[in-house]
């Protein structure tokens, strides 16, 4: 579980392809490292891995196919930076919301608008997954928990604000026009969604 507070943007040191397997390697600052171990989770762009070696200050990461046909870390190279969040601890504050690392797919940079001080960005998302997404509701985007500024699902688009420090501190800020970042919807949206239309299918005259 993480809580969509991203604690950094880093560079991928390195990228070892094999047939459906990828491995990111990593360089951690000592402040990421604390009390990381093998088998620990880490949400890459928002996507849960497993630490699968530490060396010093070396972390790697393994990533199957499916993820990346899915996410966008089946597009990464070395250098190319993503946020990272260590997973939450039990006891400490959500800022944001809860983030399970299960990403949903990938959504594409439409518009960017930079009035001062504020940066809107907006995103096409595919269209079965704009019933979830509500005017000041929830999404997790490349990792961080946002607030949904506006949404138009007749256009299948979701549209979010950016404070500067969340410029600063993650890779939102690099983002132009047409690159990708993977998006996870609330899954108490999602939960109430499909309870609500699951009832409905199998009580269709309950309302007439």
């Amino acid at each position: 579980m993480f809580t969509g507070i991203v604690q950094g943007s880093f560079t991928i040191r390195s990228v070892e392809r094999k047939p459906g397997l990828y491995t990111l390697v990593f360089e951690f600052p000592e402040s990421m490292l604390d009390g990381l171990e093998i088998g620990a989770s880490v949400a890459i762009d928002g996507v849960c891995l497993t630490v699968t070696e530490i060396d010093d200050n070396k972390v790697n990461f393994d990533v199957m196919q499916e993820t990346l046909s899915l996410t966008t870390l089946g597009d990464v190279t070395s250098g190319t930076l993503v946020n990272v969040e260590r997973s939450a601890k039990q006891g400490v504050e959500i800022g944001g919301h809860i983030i399970s690392g299960h990403v949903d797919g990938c959504a594409e940079v439409v518009a960017i608008e930079q009035p001062e001080n504020n940066c809107f960005v907006t995103y096409k998302i595919p269209t079965e997954k704009t019933k979830y997404i509500f005017q000041k509701g929830f999404v997790g985007l490349n990792g961080c928990s946002l607030t949904v500024a506006d949404v138009d699902k007749g256009n299948n688009t979701l549209k979010v604000c950016y404070i500067p420090e969340t410029l600063r501190v993650t890779n939102h800020g690099k983002k132009t026009i047409g690159e990708k970042v993977n998006f996870e919807i609330d899954r108490q949206t999602q939960t109430i969604v499909d309870t609500v239309e699951n009832f409905l299918s199998t009580n269709p005259g309950l309302f007439n």
